[in-house]
């Protein structure tokens, strides 16, 4: 291992999550596995995506970061990995997360644990009202006055619902809800697909001091699964265009939250200060508007963390603890509502900002990460055109390196699935062909794993300039199914309504792990949770 590569034991580790300062602990394996075993405060960046996530999740260089996995080596490598790119002060816990545990420290499972066990500390100080399943269909039926607002991403909703329910994604609650519920007497109902949403949800209407009785539904729709009501499929149901009456009346509801939990709000020159300081003290920038709407129109450098995603799997977007976080959206409200959420789960330093005051060009489209090392070395590509031409003569073996759960969904026909970090082992298992070609989905993941590729194999390698998204532009259509994977995956912890056999044992389980959380908080040194009544 390079000199530049430190080693940290178990126990100078905990010391160093309570010291004050930044600190980002990473784990260097693919989800799956990350799930069955962590360290609470770890975030989930794979070896094989360092390049194209690392930005995003750890910003600044000299960010202290401490990589772990489960003593087989991929710790290692992620730390020189990252080295070589660039970071300045990278450890390695030595000996793996079972030192961790043989120190006395507890391990977890699970994904997005922080997240998940704030909610369940929320409800248990807070009291956040609930009813069943059983209550909702009750009512429902009875055609009583009520409003139910699923608080996950649409997508989600889509996918599986309550039937009536609207899909209000966690951090428009507040903002959109004069025009959805005009009469105080409404009841409201929040769900979501298990807890965590649902909790929060009905607890953010609640703390903005909205008229009506809110709820959230106990265990979300695998209750309502669980106890044999039909889940609706392909819902579709949006809140209307928010009118200025509900932003106005959104906006004093969050005024008195922001002045009771010290929420700054920052105008463009303190946040050009900030940046200036960013290779000194780490800094997030994050819209946490709608997908919608940060495609349709966003400033660019910004990263889209839709507020309600972004409390459900902070761990996803804010890998340093400690950071400054700045969240930015058009008039305040949502960014105040999702950072009070922040502060009470340990991110101390968060402020809001307008849009409008944010500095940078516009632009539209999705966010793209910045991938380190692109361009280092030079890489052949091949258009969709050409491609296709070798797919029909069966001259090439085409690898995606997309998420599993996303290639199931969508790739290109005649590709195989495998993830970057065991490409070589999984090529070995397939036909040789004439020449390979990997693709990822805006191309950069399979840029960077080609040229790593090239030096090992003595086939032609390529990369599919501007990836899976490029074919489909060029008017190429795309496979479904898992019948072409080169491997088994383990790079997506999958939610207990997506795993095979018996789905309604794995939402029981899944749920009993997730109420149990707020017992291990009682007795857990490392959370930062402080929760306030509003």
């Amino acid at each position: 291992m390079s000199g530049s590569i430190k080693r940290i034991d178990a126990r100078a580790l905990k010391g160093a999550l309570h010291d004050g300062l930044e600190i980002a602990l990473l784990d260097a394996r693919e989800e799956l596995t990350f799930g069955e075993r962590h360290i609470f405060l770890a975030a989930c960046l794979p070896l094989g995506r360092i390049e194209v996530l690392a930005d995003d999740m750890v910003p600044r260089r000299q960010t202290r970061v401490v990589w772990c996995d489960d003593g087989g080596g991929l710790g290692e490598r992620a730390a020189q990995r990252m080295a070589d790119l660039g970071y300045s002060d990278v450890w390695v816990l030595d000996g793996g997360i079972a030192t961790w545990e043989r120190a006395g420290f507890r391990i977890y499972s699970g994904v997005h644990v922080p997240s998940k066990a704030f909610a369940e500390v929320v409800e248990h100080d807070l009291a956040t009202p609930w009813i069943s399943a059983d209550e909702l269909k009750a009512l429902i039926d009875g055609n009583r006055e009520i409003a139910v607002f699923d608080s996950r991403s649409f997508v989600e909703y889509h996918s599986n619902s309550i039937p009536t329910a609207i899909s209000v994604p966690g951090a428009e609650l507040v903002y959109r809800f004069k025009d959805l519920v005009p009469s105080p007497s409404t009841m409201v109902i929040v769900n979501c697909g298990g807890r965590t949403r649902s909790i929060i949800g009905a607890q953010s209407l609640i703390n903005a001091g909205v008229a009506n009785k809110v709820v959230s539904l106990k265990d979300g729709t695998m209750a309502w699964h669980l106890a044999g009501f039909q889940v609706a499929h392909g819902a579709d149901r949006r809140p209307p265009e928010v009118s200025a009456a509900s932003a106005e009346a959104a906006r004093l509801s969050v005024e008195r939250i922001a002045r009771s939990m010290n929420i700054p709000r920052i105008d463009a020159a303190t946040l050009a200060a900030w940046r200036a300081e960013s290779d000194r003290r780490t800094l997030y920038v994050l819209d946490v508007r709608t997908p919608e709407e940060y495609e349709a129109d966003h400033v660019q450098g910004v990263r889209s963390a839709p507020g309600g995603q972004l409390v459900q799997e902070t761990d996803n977007y804010l890998a340093t603890w400690g950071a400054r976080v700045v969240l930015a959206d058009t008039d305040g409200v949502r960014a105040v509502m999702t950072a009070s959420w922040l502060k009470q789960m340990g991110w101390n330093d968060v402020s809001v900002i307008r849009l409008e005051d944010v500095p940078g060009g516009r632009m539209s489209g999705p966010h793209r990460p910045r991938a380190l090392g692109l361009g280092r070395e030079r890489v052949a590509t091949i258009s969709p055109v050409d491609l296709k031409r070798l797919l029909d003569a069966g001259t090439v073996t085409l690898v995606d390196l997309e998420y599993s759960k996303a290639y199931r969904n969508g790739h290109i026909p005649g590709a195989w699935f495998a993830t970057r970090t065991r490409l070589g082992a999984a090529l070995e298992k397939l036909l040789p062909a004439e020449c390979i070609v990997l693709t990822s989905p805006d191309g950069d993941l399979a840029h960077i794993a080609a040229a790593e590729l090239a030096r090992t194999t003595a086939l032609p390698v390529q990369a599919l300039g501007g990836g899976t998204r490029a074919w489909t532009m060029a008017g190429y259509p795309l496979a479904s199914g898992d019948d072409r994977m080169a491997e088994t995956p383990d790079d997506v912890w999958l939610p207990a309504r997506e795993q095979g056999g018996d789905r309604e044992s794995a939402m029981r389980a899944y749920l009993a792990w997730e109420i149990d959380l707020v017992k291990q908080m009682a007795t857990d040194d490392d959370h930062r949770f402080k929760v306030v009544k509003v």
